[in-house]
């Protein structure tokens, strides 16, 4: 385990070289700069807005602008932002990251707590009325894009209703221990719901099916066979050789709750890495692009590399060595 584990390390740096060769030709691409725009002084000279593009190397060829910003990255140095003057990358993501985890760790827990019980008991009463009913949620889930779930959420629970917050992380400044704990997780009920919603209703649909086509297996007649109880043979059988697909989506899921938080933090004006990452790219600030999509970059490489791990433990005939 412990070779196999290297080798993916290794793997994971040319690939994550490409990633950043792809994805630096695309921010390039892209007309304009962090200088251009409509939100610019135009009482301000253009040769000042020239000088000031020479001075960040703007103009540089774009390979040698890519090598310059290769050289610093291998430093552990992801330069200055180009839009927040006088502020690093590093930061600007220290200020939002832990938002953004956290809300992407709330999202995973809703969608794990909820999904695999109505899973499985979608499984044993199949074709039931709660079958039926869940079936119905998951196609609503998988349906209903991020941001008009997210809106939809606003318009009840936070304008309608009351219930929760709208937008934000804290109600009121100076709040501390218990009274802040709560009042953040009230921040992002809304946020979390909406962010985990697909992921749930994809969740269930898996489950539900893995575990029928499991009951369906030959060591499961035969557990049958031996007297097992129903609950030793779902739990203990079933449920266990059902997981490697939800492991196979906990694994992408890790890297992509990051990213798919960019529409949910924008709808909620939530102050993470996705509310960073648009401000970015509408400033063209390279900087910040570049250093975001290099995490979000290696946290899906590092769950892909946990899914084969995990692989591993749930299923004793899987090897890597």
């Amino acid at each position: 385990m412990q070779k196999y584990i290297i080798r993916r390390i290794l793997q994971f740096i040319p690939m994550l070289f490409l990633i950043t060769v792809v994805v630096f030709g695309l921010a390039k691409a892209a007309p304009g700069d962090v200088l251009t725009g409509e939100m610019l002084d135009p009482n301000i000279p253009p040769e000042v807005y020239e000088i000031r593009r020479e001075a960040l190397g703007l103009n540089d060829p774009i390979y040698v602008q890519y090598w310059t910003w290769l050289a610093s990255v291998s430093k552990a140095d992801f330069g200055m932002s180009m839009q927040y003057s006088g502020r690093t990358v590093i930061e600007l993501i220290q200020a939002r990251i832990m938002n953004t985890l956290y809300l992407s760790l709330f999202a995973l827990a809703i969608t794990l707590a909820i999904s695999i019980p109505i899973g499985i008991y979608s499984a044993t009463k199949k074709y039931s009325l709660f079958d039926y009913g869940a079936t119905t949620f998951a196609f609503l889930g998988l349906a209903t894009p991020n941001f008009f779930a997210g809106l939809l959420a606003i318009y009840v629970f936070a304008f309608w209703l009351g219930w929760f917050p709208a937008q934000g992380t804290t109600t009121a400044i100076g709040l501390s221990g218990f009274e802040l704990f709560l009042d953040k997780l009230r921040h992002l009920v809304l946020p979390g719901f909406t962010l985990g919603l697909a992921s749930t209703a994809a969740y269930m649909r898996y489950m539900r099916t893995e575990i029928l086509e499991v009951k369906g297996s030959d060591f499961i007649r035969t557990a049958r066979a031996k007297g097992l109880s129903n609950q030793s043979v779902l739990y203990k059988h079933t449920l266990r050789n059902s997981l490697i697909p939800i492991i196979t989506l906990l694994g992408l899921e890790f890297g992509t709750l990051l990213s798919g938080a960019i529409i949910t933090e924008r709808v909620f004006n939530y102050p993470g890495l996705g509310t960073l990452f648009i401000n970015s790219i509408t400033n063209r600030d390279y900087p910040v692009i570049m250093a975001i999509n290099l995490i979000l970059a290696i946290t899906i490489l590092i769950g892909n590399l946990l899914a084969d791990i995990f692989y591993a433990v749930v299923d004793p005939r899987i090897r890597y060595d």
